[in-house]
């Protein structure tokens, strides 16, 4: 077979490649910044008490709020990787099930959230924190101090609006990386489908020579009428 007649089969493999990659790097970057969105500041809530204790002013991160959508990015991160291993209609299902963890990713970012979920959410992570805690002491600590103060009233204030608008960009992006895995999955290669293809339709190179042509730089898997 000449260089000729190899040349557009070839070029078609290398845009396939290009566009796996592609897909991947799409849907792990939205996962990423699912992430990242989800581990900054979407709220603050602001606890007052009598005088003369002090304020105290919360934050409180998407994690605390939505963590399902974390779950479901890294869910996605999983199908990524399963879409590097599978090939055919098993491919095109994962990226049936990467769409719906991204849509699923999407809709908790954009569930309502509640001031009663703010201000239980901010109790939880001062408890938890450094000034949580009581005492059994006649004077009262820092930490029982910071528990009389957030057991009172407190107010929301939003502040997260571009990290949420960031977390459901990185949800679509999953949503993209997953419709484009179920539309043009099975055309893609497996990634070591090339090193399992045989030249001229023969049995395939064996490792000896494989490598021996891999340190001449010389690809193992092209026809040697192909080479110039």
């Amino acid at each position: 077979m000449t260089a000729q007649a190899t040349a557009p089969v070839t070029a078609q493999v290398t845009a396939g490649r290009r566009e796996f990659v592609l897909v991947l790097l799409t849907g792990a970057a939205g996962a990423g910044l699912v992430v990242l969105a989800a581990r900054q500041a979407w709220a603050h809530a602001v606890f007052t008490a009598p005088r003369p204790l002090p304020a105290q002013d919360i934050a409180v991160t998407g994690q605390g709020l939505v963590p399902l959508a974390s779950a479901l990015a890294l869910a996605a991160l999983a199908c990524l990787a399963a879409v590097i291993a599978t090939r055919s209609v098993v491919r095109r299902a994962v990226g049936v099930l990467l769409a719906m963890l991204g849509a699923g990713t999407a809709a908790a970012v954009l569930s309502s959230l509640h001031t009663s979920a703010i201000l239980a959410a901010a109790r939880a992570s001062a408890l938890a924190g450094p000034l949580g805690g009581s005492t059994t002491t006649g004077a009262p600590s820092g930490g029982a101090v910071h528990e009389i103060v957030i057991a009172g009233p407190g107010r929301v204030i939003m502040a997260g609006a571009p990290w949420r608008a960031a977390a459901v960009a990185g949800a679509i992006a999953i949503v993209l990386a997953g419709l484009a895995t179920a539309w043009r999955g099975p055309r893609w290669s497996v990634m070591s489908a090339r090193f399992e293809r045989s030249p001229r339709g023969g049995a395939p190179p064996d490792q000896q020579s494989m490598w021996e042509s891999l340190s001449r730089d010389v690809d193992p898997t092209v026809d040697d009428g192909t080479r110039t």
